[in-house]
């Protein structure tokens, strides 16, 4: 039966294309040209034309856009009869010279806003200064701008200095400033985040010098080919800093900003019992609603953890030493006395460093200081008649004294060294063996020295 069916042809694909685009090229061609055009002599009525495609009748009288449909001698004339009448009958050189103020009027509007632009950028630019120098936000206002108003006036001339006093650099504007940068890196770590899928976090939560408890996170993820860590926020914590109050800080921030507890593999923190608690504990907080995550703890904790154990005879120098630095520094009366002991006899330093636990590099270099001043120490104390005096005196002491100032400054140097950024625990492990086997080395050459003695 098929063979009796006249079959309908199929039609070419190419050529169906192509005589499909040409007609397109041929009705956009022709819907071009039907585009109205602009003439000089439409001058007369108050008009120019804008600069867009299709162009649109501007009206340099009253600022007025008509659209390309009335690019027409007699819409052009309504508009001026109906609202510029006085303008009707007017001579060429009339509507001529309006043209020109019109034109004058728009170049000074477009460097009116270029000059702000550029004002508004070096504001952004002094107020990110501001903020990396940790200066107060009034230095900008009551320094920065006055000393380069003085610059500029001097190096190159007073309009110079004039176009500098339009840069808004008050105190407010300056926090404005830093604010909206801050919010604009927030977004573009999250954003990061997002798109790297998975992302590593490090905690740390600790007390400023006025007390409060502020919590800090860093992030590691993979950006594009290349492995990048920033700073994800710093939070103050109010009240209680429990493992709940922790975690309740960090999930707030990943809910603001949507992002997934899943995407994060992996935490670090130190081993407070605040963080790293079985039931309220952070970690345990965070295995809810993520219980793949792994935790490791932070290896620079664990290398000031175990710089603090010593031998007993060691500890005892190491408490009168801190009895001996506190008896000095801690009373405004006695330290400026030792201040002057130390200007009088010509002494590299004029104080001593006092000690805290918080800070890692703290004991190490006030060791250091105290071994470098024991001289002008010994005669504070025995000008006072303080008891330790005798230790000083000690020769046995002061060699104990001079080896825990040694081996603090090279515990120092591997503190530092295992800090900084993109680093990793492969590059860690290596350096803390690398120092265990330099103690190695340096206790057989003690021995060997000992021996021979």
């Amino acid at each position: 039966m098929d063979q009796w069916l006249k079959k309908r042809a199929a039609p070419n694909s190419s050529s169906a294309s192509g005589s499909s685009s040409e007609p397109m090229e041929k009705r956009k061609k022709a819907d071009k040209s039907k585009y109205r055009q602009f003439h000089e002599q439409y001058v007369v009525f108050g008009f120019t034309s804008t600069s867009t495609e299709p162009p649109q009748p501007l009206c340099f009288l009253c600022g007025d856009v008509l659209s390309n449909n009335s690019m027409k001698p007699a819409h052009l004339q309504r508009h001026l009869n109906t609202k510029h009448l006085s303008c009707v009958g007017k001579t060429a050189e009339f509507f001529q010279r309006k043209l020109s103020e019109f034109k004058g009027s728009q170049e000074k509007l477009k460097k009116a806003t270029a000059v702000s632009t550029k004002a508004l950028e070096a504001s952004y630019a002094v107020s990110l200064l501001v903020a990396k120098s940790k200066k107060p936000f009034t230095v900008a206002e009551e320094l920065i701008l006055p000393a380069a108003v003085i610059l500029a006036e001097t190096m190159i001339d007073k309009k110079a200095a004039d176009a500098l006093k339009t840069v808004p650099l008050s105190n407010n504007t300056v926090c404005r400033r830093i604010d909206d940068m801050a919010v604009d890196i927030v977004d573009q770590v999250v954003e990061k985040l997002k798109l790297s899928g998975s992302f590593a976090l490090q905690l740390d939560e600790s007390t400023d010098v006025s007390g409060e408890a502020q919590l800090i996170a860093f992030v590691r993820y993979r950006d594009i080919s290349e492995i990048n860590e920033h700073i994800l926020f710093c939070k103050k914590l109010t009240g209680s800093t429990t493992g709940k109050d922790v975690f309740h800080v960090i999930d707030t921030f990943f809910s603001e900003h949507n992002l997934d507890w899943k995407s994060c593999i992996h935490v670090c923190t130190d081993g407070a019992a605040s963080m790293t608690g079985r039931v309220k504990g952070l970690i345990a907080q965070i295995k809810k609603v993520n219980p793949d995550i792994q935790w490791n703890h932070c290896i620079i904790h664990r290398e000031a953890l175990a710089s603090k154990r010593m031998s007993p005879d060691l500890h005892e120098v190491l408490n009168d030493i801190v009895k001996v630095i506190n008896f000095v520094e801690s009373q405004p009366l006695n330290h400026r006395l030792f201040e002057r002991l130390c200007h009088d006899s010509g002494a590299e330093h004029q104080q001593l460093l006092l000690h805290t636990d918080v800070r890692w590099l703290s004991k190490g270099k006030a060791l250091q200081r105290l071994l470098e001043l024991r001289n002008e120490v010994s005669a504070f104390l025995a000008e006072h008649s303080h008891p330790l005096v005798v230790m000083l005196e000690n020769t046995d002491w002061v060699a104990r004294l001079a080896y825990l100032a040694d081996f603090f400054s090279k515990l120092n140097n591997l503190n530092l060294t295992l800090q900084g950024k993109d680093t990793h625990i492969l590059n860690m492990y290596d350096k803390v063996c690398g120092f265990m086997k330099k103690i190695k080395l340096w206790e057989s050459k003690c021995c060997y020295y000992v021996n021979k003695m």
